[in-house]
């Protein structure tokens, strides 16, 4: 269980990281992609990777099992996908009624992409409580877990910045980053119910 809860890590921060870099693929369009559009996509992943953090620790408190970790997983999958589909609508919206392109791009930041993050953030916290066996271990398994979660999200930057953006639309991208949590969640619940 040890090695699939670790690749549920490296997959939440992969995720999380390369959603954050397609924000400003999908915000200059209408905002353009100054410090402020980066700004606002930054503050919103890290109020609710906080937000997150903190759910994410107190769900895993009640029962926690992989099959509920997959359902984290699952969830996060449902919420990303809208963006396909809301993300020009919205921004369309957002960009006739906010003139000043600061406020324009946090409120267009946090409409989009606030709630899929959260339920992504939940992902650290419940890794540590599903792997702590022994108090005196739960440092360990953090650090552990941190280091392969942060490693997933290092890999994602660069796999989106330096190839993604280059080789598929945004659209198409977020696509097989919802397949790829959708397939996570099916393994997850798969081994967590036998």
């Amino acid at each position: 269980m040890v090695p699939l809860i670790h690749l549920l890590a490296f997959t939440g921060g992969f995720v999380i990281m390369s959603v954050e870099l397609l924000g400003g693929k999908i915000l200059a369009p209408h905002f353009g992609s100054g410090v402020y559009v980066w700004g606002s996509i930054i503050t919103v992943f890290m109020l609710s990777l906080s937000l997150g953090y903190l759910l994410g620790g107190k769900l895993s408190v009640n029962n926690p099992s992989l099959t509920r970790f997959a359902s984290i997983f699952g969830l996060g999958a449902i919420l990303l996908y809208p963006l396909i589909l809301f993300a020009e609508p919205v921004m369309e919206f957002i960009f006739l009624h906010i003139e000043d392109p600061r406020y324009g791009s946090l409120v267009a930041s946090t409409f989009l992409f606030f709630l899929p993050t959260v339920i992504l953030g939940m992902i650290s916290p419940y890794s540590v409580r599903l792997l702590v066996t022994k108090v005196e271990e739960s440092g360990k398994v953090a650090g552990t877990l941190y280091f392969v979660s942060t490693l997933g999200s290092a890999i994602g930057t660069l796999m989106t910045s330096f190839y993604f953006i280059l080789w598929f639309e945004v659209n198409t991208v977020l696509t097989l980053l919802t397949l790829v949590l959708l397939v996570v969640a099916g393994v997850a619940a798969f081994v967590g119910r036998r």
